[in-house]
């Protein structure tokens, strides 16, 4: 495995430990955020919308229950 990340690394004139950081750093970015296409399909939905922020103010304000 170690061969799978020296080759890439090698290329690009880096240290093995920082391609695995900046690999890790952009797949946690892209599970993070949405892209603008995604948001502007949720932000046309108007029923999720008034719904999301029904639930932003009921969070806010501490009520409702936690569900895991």
């Amino acid at each position: 495995m170690k061969s799978h990340f020296r080759r890439p690394a090698e290329a690009e004139n880096r240290p093995v430990s920082n391609l695995i950081e900046t690999a890790a750093l952009n797949r946690l970015h892209e599970q993070q955020f949405v892209d603008d296409a995604e948001m502007a399909e949720v932000l046309a939905n108007e029923k999720l919308v008034t719904r999301l922020r029904t639930g932003s103010g009921q969070a806010r304000a501490r009520q409702g229950r936690l569900i895991e």
